[in-house]
């Protein structure tokens, strides 16, 4: 049925003659490649659909977290025992924290060279230090004043030295041969008055006192001449008073033989270098305490009747500078 001299192709690889003309073969594949070009683009657009409604699906990108401000950190020197200072600062971190907007922090240390040690390196924002702290910070001037808590109407405090109620000792000069209580080496109260005493008297420590011990904390020296374990001690009269207010049979058991003349009360400090913008916003914040309500139950659990601005004649340097403590900036 084919012509004489027909050419003839083999088609998929089979060998033999083709059935078909070679017209038939080349329209056959011009309809394969027409079909498959129609599919490539048939899914190349549903693969752009593809890609627009998977793009349609994402979810919008989270919103930015709230930056939450730094904390600000509180120092408290030991003026009274760990587990008294908790309880007492709490409603000022409260209240600091709900002004500020953001978290406060109050970090504690036993000893007031520790907490002097912070403020150098400014691993605090402000604290609360005893007068002598301050006062033996040297000619570094690690801290400068910030406010001052005003008590009964007074920025300034004594010390008292204390006997036991039955005790023969009626003078300082009792103590002789005794075993005494320091509260801490850079207490003014609870160490440096005394200590200056004895200075006058042209003796010291260890050759006056039989013994002497280091409390770390005021209402802890009270406890010690209650106990019997100390014959006498030197304290903060503040902290003395309110003593007496929780527990009123304190007054029918100790017996103040001597207090000092008046000294700039413990000061509320911040580390030289803090701007004086963050400096302002804390004197204004502990300036206005007494004038809100929260701010008011604060105060009072603290014994104070409000902040005031410091007068830096109270507080003048302690020590000469060859004599004076270093610490680690």
């Amino acid at each position: 049925m084919f012509e004489k001299g027909m050419a003839v192709e083999i088609v998929s690889g089979i060998s033999g003659k083709s059935a078909f003309p070679l017209w038939s073969v080349r329209c056959l594949l011009a309809v394969l490649l027409l079909f498959a070009w129609v599919l490539l683009c048939s899914c190349g657009d549903d693969h752009e659909e593809q890609k627009v409604v998977h793009l349609n699906k994402l979810q919008k990108l989270p919103a930015e977290e709230q930056v939450v401000p730094p904390a600000l950190r509180l120092a408290v020197a030991a003026i009274i025992s760990p587990e008294g200072t908790i309880q007492s600062y709490r409603p000022l971190v409260d209240y600091l924290s709900a002004r500020l907007g953001a978290p406060v922090q109050l970090v504690q240390r036993r000893t007031y060279w520790e907490v002097n040690e912070m403020i150098a390196r400014r691993q605090v924002d402000v604290a609360f230090v005893c007068t002598g702290a301050y006062l033996q910070q040297g000619e570094q001037r690690i801290m400068s004043l910030l406010v001052v808590p005003q008590v009964h109407g007074k920025n300034t405090y004594r010390a008292a030295v204390i006997v036991r109620a039955d005790s023969p000792i009626a003078s300082f000069q009792g103590f002789r041969g005794k075993v005494f209580a320091f509260t801490d080496p850079l207490s003014n109260t609870g160490y440096l008055y005394p200590v200056t005493l004895l200075k006058a008297m042209g003796t010291t420590p260890d050759r006056f006192f039989k013994r002497t011990i280091f409390t770390y904390s005021h209402d802890r020296s009270i406890e010690a001449v209650l106990d019997g374990v100390v014959q006498g001690a030197s304290v903060d009269e503040i902290v003395l008073q309110h003593a007496q207010e929780k527990d009123p049979s304190l007054a029918s058991r100790i017996k103040v033989i001597l207090r000092s003349p008046e000294f700039g009360m413990p000061p509320v400090v911040v580390p030289v270098g803090t701007p004086e913008e963050k400096k302002a916003r804390l004197r204004k914040l502990f300036l206005e305490m007494d004038r809100d309500p929260a701010g008011q139950k604060a105060l009072a659990k603290l014994g104070i009747d409000r902040f005031v601005a410091p007068d830096p004649h109270l507080y003048k340097m302690g020590c000469p500078p060859e004599q004076c403590p270093t610490f680690k900036r």
